[in-house]
């Protein structure tokens, strides 16, 4: 925790009257110990200053003036839909202004204005719609609520594609030009969105940055991390029925829950191409004031699963707007267990005592004996022998691909689970969590968070291209932390976890032919895990499950000629097998984070 220190100017630069009393809302919600390790998490120093980042990301004056000039085969029109209720008067014309400014010129602002009454919004609205045609208000006296304003919007829209704007929020110049670059490249998807960050409410200052994967399903259900800037067909909003009223408060996490459902297609612009402004009034600022919003989420959530034919639990993470999917087991299904040992009798027997505690009984354990010397070892294989737990005999030299594949040929279970014997559980319901994961049609692969014994985090899924070809996330962090934007614990999909503790389909195993056996010792969970998705399989990381890894214990490191040999040999067969892919970058991270940190720290490009 020593390295977790407060950069207390951070802290001088925020304070106000009304932050010290968000202060005090907050402690009050988490109690003073987890509002101080949530203190000191938020108030990190940065590697890379993004005020400076985003200068420099931005696109320059000529970039702008090439987009205006390009001509795209096919030009959408599209339709942004605004509802507005009583928007002070700088916050509404600086959020047209941002629509006016676009580089892409085909587009119309539909604005519904839910309180025409007010002089002031009626007056700009009307002298807007006069100056640019393609700005188009309508009035709701009625007022009955977001979705319905944004509906209302909807209903004098005649564009192919609609997006989202809120009435005191910004586009960048560049947003609508980068969708529709997205759209003629990527054919045609129904669902595009992009990055974004937030902007102070005077504008002076961007900052939050909020860097997405591609489409992550599990991460959708977590939390709704599409939010800005969201584009999807018009033909399809209305397919789904446009915003419901029902989920006002979430209204535009219920829409994008089943936009993603049916699209044929969903594309995401790593660009910041939207500005949530942050003002008092605003849940982008203060999430507690808003609890019916919450759990209007968390109703989406619940019915989206029904609409899947999904059996999950949806309950509320201390961070509000966090949600957690507990899935349920369906059956009793046979779980085999697949630890690879040779000799480590300690490590082991603490594994299997571990396993012990488990709620779920209807497992077996299959222990892979690979060239043990220890008579201590043979005799606790003959005392531990059972119905349980059966010793096989693998007797060639070590390589854990071609051992785990050995112990499967032994297994009866229609689900896998290879676990290290260097591991020890913590969660006692972790194999009813994996399981219920794994039975998911569309999961092929589920994964585990590990923490070394000093109670910071060895594991909460991997990267590709960390570290050169693959690593994992949040090394280090003390365990109480959430990492950036609580993705340290919160489910979601991964391109890779690692098999210190993985279970997987049977089904899916033998589909894939089992771990790559010329990856004797690195990456080989990784290569399975980037097959898997190959296939269309989601590899699932679960935070809920949480073991201690007591790393690499029974290997050892690579210290000798023949080790470092094999180990760039493993590098290799990483790189010419996943060479497109280590060039594109990993769909579920972002090409704007660095590849040489795993705190999802930003990309500093003069560096890296």
């Amino acid at each position: 925790m020593d390295t977790y220190k407060i950069d207390w100017l951070k802290i001088v630069k925020r304070l106000s009257p009304y932050n010290i009393k968000k202060g005090l809302l907050y402690m009050k919600h988490f109690g003073p110990k987890e509002f101080w390790i949530r203190l000191t998490e938020r108030f990190q120093a940065d590697d890379v200053d993004y005020e400076e980042w985003y200068k420099n990301h931005k696109p320059t004056m000529e970039e702008l003036q090439r987009q205006r000039d390009t001509e795209f085969e096919y030009e959408p029109l599209i339709s942004i839909l605004v509802p507005v209720y009583n928007t002070p008067e700088e916050f509404l014309k600086q959020m047209i202004q941002s629509v006016r400014k676009q580089t892409y010129d085909n587009w119309e602002l539909c604005i519904a204005n839910a309180n025409p009454a007010n002089e002031t919004v009626a007056e700009i609205l009307r002298i807007s719609s006069t100056k640019d045609e393609r700005i188009k208000v309508k009035d709701v006296p009625e007022n009955e609520g977001i979705a319905q304003n944004t509906n209302a919007a909807l209903a004098i829209a005649t564009g192919d594609y609609i997006g989202l704007l809120d009435h005191d929020d910004l586009l960048t110049p560049d947003a609508l030009y980068e969708v529709v670059k997205m759209i003629n490249e990527n054919d045609r998807p129904q669902v595009l969105y992009s990055d974004e960050d937030k902007i102070t409410m005077d504008l002076s200052e961007h900052f939050q940055p909020h860097m997405k994967p591609d489409y992550n399903k599990d991460l959708l259900r977590s939390n709704n991390y599409i939010t800005h800037f969201f584009v999807a067909e018009r033909m399809l909003v209305e397919e789904v029925g446009g915003e419901d009223g029902e989920y006002n408060g979430a209204q535009d996490y219920d829409l994008i829950l089943k936009c993603t459902e049916r699209a044929k297609g969903i594309a995401h612009i790593p660009r910041i191409l939207y500005h949530w402004r942050v003002h008092k009034a605003s849940t982008a600022d203060n999430p507690a004031s808003k609890m019916y919003a919450f759990d209007a989420g968390k109703r989406a959530i619940e019915d989206h699963l029904k609409r899947c034919g999904e059996i999950g639990k949806v309950s509320h993470e201390k961070d509000l707007g966090f949600y957690r999917v507990k899935y349920q087991v369906q059956g009793s299904p046979l779980i085999s267990i697949i630890i690879p040992n040779k000799d480590q009798v300690e490590s082991l027997d603490k594994c299997l005592r571990s396993i012990e505690k488990s709620s779920y009984k209807n497992y077996e354990i299959i222990i892979v004996e690979n060239n043990s010397t220890e008579d201590e070892t043979f005799a606790y294989y003959k005392k531990i022998e059972s119905d349980k737990i059966r010793i096989v005999y693998w007797s060639d030299e070590f390589n854990y691909s071609a051992i785990n594949n050995f112990g499967v040929k032994h297994a009866r279970g229609d689900y896998l689970l290879l676990l290290n014997n260097d591991v020890e559980v913590i969660t006692t319901d972790w194999l009813e969590e994996l399981t219920a994961n794994c039975q998911r049609k569309d999961v092929g692969i589920v994964g585990a968070r590990l923490y070394y014994p000093d109670d910071t985090i060895q594991h909460a899924g991997i990267v590709i291209g960390i570290g050169g070809v693959a690593g994992a996330l949040f090394v280090g962090m003390p365990r109480m932390f959430t990492g950036y934007l609580h993705k340290a614990s919160i489910q979601q999909d991964l391109s890779a976890v690692t098999a210190a503790c993985m279970m997987v389909k049977r089904s899916v195993y033998e589909e894939l032919g089992g771990l790559e056996e010329e990856l004797k010792v690195a990456f080989n969970d990784v290569d399975f895990c980037l097959r898997a998705r190959e296939k269309g399989y989601l590899v699932v990381y679960d935070p809920n499950v949480e073991l201690y890894h007591f790393e690499s214990k029974s290997r050892g490191t690579e210290d000798s000629k023949e080790k470092i040999r094999r180990f760039q040999n493993e590098i290799e067969y990483m790189r010419s097998h996943w060479l497109e892919l280590l060039k594109k970058g990993d769909p579920m991270y972002n090409p704007n984070l660095t590849l040489t940190k795993w705190d999802y720290s930003l990309r500093n490009n003069q560096k890296e």
